[in-house]
């Protein structure tokens, strides 16, 4: 851990020392992709662990050493659990025995694309009544730089403690990446910053008991602004090569042609992929915070809304190449087609669908008068979403009945390791692939379309 303060307040100091003695009790709100794997960490690293969630039935999964997330190991909940250090409650009343505070809510975007800050704000009214000084709170949900100061000190100050010299205020964001094998929440460099010294300090301690790295940076703001700026990056540069996807389609080059070639690179260059569309909690939603947050400042951020509106453009372009396929092999539009929709996680080898192009690819091709199945060995049915929750229920096929659907085209929009891309060829009439999922497929190849 790089340095930090050298001198800290009596009440900062008997925090550190709870912490460097393992003997601090974390609170962690929200156990969701975020929350879950971190209080793990904790706990597999000597501190005790608890857990606070709404949903009563993640609290019970818990409870019972039992995951609900299946990139987490029910081994590994089970042997956090039965270490007697993780435990989860719906009560939000633990927090008061604990000593640091860790919040990892969703930050949705409205239905007009601006910031949707009611579960931080939500979260912070319920702690008001149950802090006590000699606190550490950490945000971790992603935001706009600006909302640990001026959403959660204005409320948690409700409480008549002083913030930041009573209670500590910290913001280090989340960087999870569900189902990524060489990169877990230990192996990640943690970003942290305070609002003053010592919460930076007693921030930078906790963290580095379950991080390999911790980085302090010079305040809250800073440390919000880092998390956007990942995500942006990614989502900017997911922009360009799907651009170009578009263009070199028209050309007759195929994109994933070029950057297999262009990643030799050695320098200079990074590779992206293109696809049917942004999906995860970060990158489609991450960059509008920033866009919504620069408007107060005069400054209009064209790049980031360009690559927006690319990106959010690309679930319509995949349903245009597959109307134009079949157009093409059988003279049929969508209307009555059957369609079977290959991934409805957001990404491969996982579980996770918010906000899944699948689920917009989905919706659309129905109300074009498709009919529709889907197939993700990750995803049995799709769970109930805020923007469609008329597709909750809907069960996956199993890969052995591809045949029997009789399907006129097979849409991949998620490439699934475990999908048998060969088989799938060879029992469909045509595949639209959006991943480059049938690469090393080598018969039956003029079914296939990329998009």
């Amino acid at each position: 851990m790089d340095s930090v303060a050298d001198t800290v307040s009596r009440v900062a100091q008997d925090l550190l020392d709870k912490i460097e003695r393992r003997e601090a009790l974390v609170a962690i709100i929200g156990l969701g992709y975020v929350g879950l794997p971190l209080a793990i960490s904790f706990a597999m690293q000597g501190v005790r662990v608890v857990g606070f969630d709404v949903d009563q039935k993640k609290v019970n999964h818990l409870n019972a050493s039992r995951t609900y997330i299946k990139t987490i190991p029910e081994e590994m909940v089970a042997k956090a659990v039965q270490t007697g250090r993780l435990s989860a409650s719906s009560d939000i009343s633990v927090v008061t025995a604990a000593d640091a505070i860790v919040i990892c809510v969703p930050t949705p975007l409205n239905k007009n694309r601006e910031p949707d800050l009611s579960y931080v704000s939500g979260t912070a009214e319920m702690l008001v009544p149950y802090l006590r000084k000699g606190q550490m709170v950490s945000l971790e949900s992603t935001t706009y730089p600006g909302t640990t100061d001026e959403v959660m000190r204005p409320i948690l100050a409700k409480s008549g403690l002083e913030i930041g010299t009573d209670i500590f205020l910290v913001y280090s964001p989340e960087r999870e990446d569900p189902g990524n094998q060489s990169f877990s929440t230990s192996t990640t460099p943690k970003v942290v910053g305070g609002e003053n010294g010592d919460a930076l300090t007693v921030g930078c301690a906790l963290y580095a008991q379950v991080v390999e790295k911790v980085v302090p940076v010079a305040n809250l703001a800073t440390a919000e602004a880092v998390k956007l700026t990942e995500n942006i990056f990614r989502a900017v540069n997911i922009a360009l090569v799907n651009e170009l996807k578009v263009t070199y389609e028209r050309m007759g080059i195929d994109v994933w042609d070029v950057i297999e070639a262009a990643k030799t690179k050695p320098f200079g260059y990074m590779p992206f992929y293109p696809g049917p569309g942004l999906g995860g909690h970060c990158i489609p939603i991450d960059p509008f915070y920033l866009t919504w947050k620069a408007r107060e400042y005069g400054i209009a951020t064209r790049f980031i809304e360009l690559a927006g509106e690319i990106n959010n453009a690309m679930p319509d372009y995949v349903i245009r190449r597959l109307k134009d396929a079949l157009d093409e092999r059988s003279g049929r539009g969508l209307n009555g087609a059957r369609i079977l929709l290959v991934g409805m996680a957001y990404k491969k080898n996982v579980d996770d669908t918010r906000e899944s192009p699948s689920l917009h690819i989905l919706e659309a091709l129905v109300d074009r008068g498709a009919r529709v199945d889907y197939l993700d060995p990750f995803v049995k049915v799709v769970p109930p979403t805020r923007r469609r929750p008329e597709l909750a229920g809907r069960e996956t096929i199993a890969e052995a009945d591809i045949e029997k659907g009789n399907y006129d085209a097979a849409l991949i929009c998620t490439d699934h390791d475990a999908i048998d891309y060969q088989h799938l060829v060879s029992s469909s009439k045509l595949v639209v692939d959006t991943r480059n999922a049938t690469k090393n497929v080598t018969t039956n190849t003029d079914r296939i379309v990329k998009a």
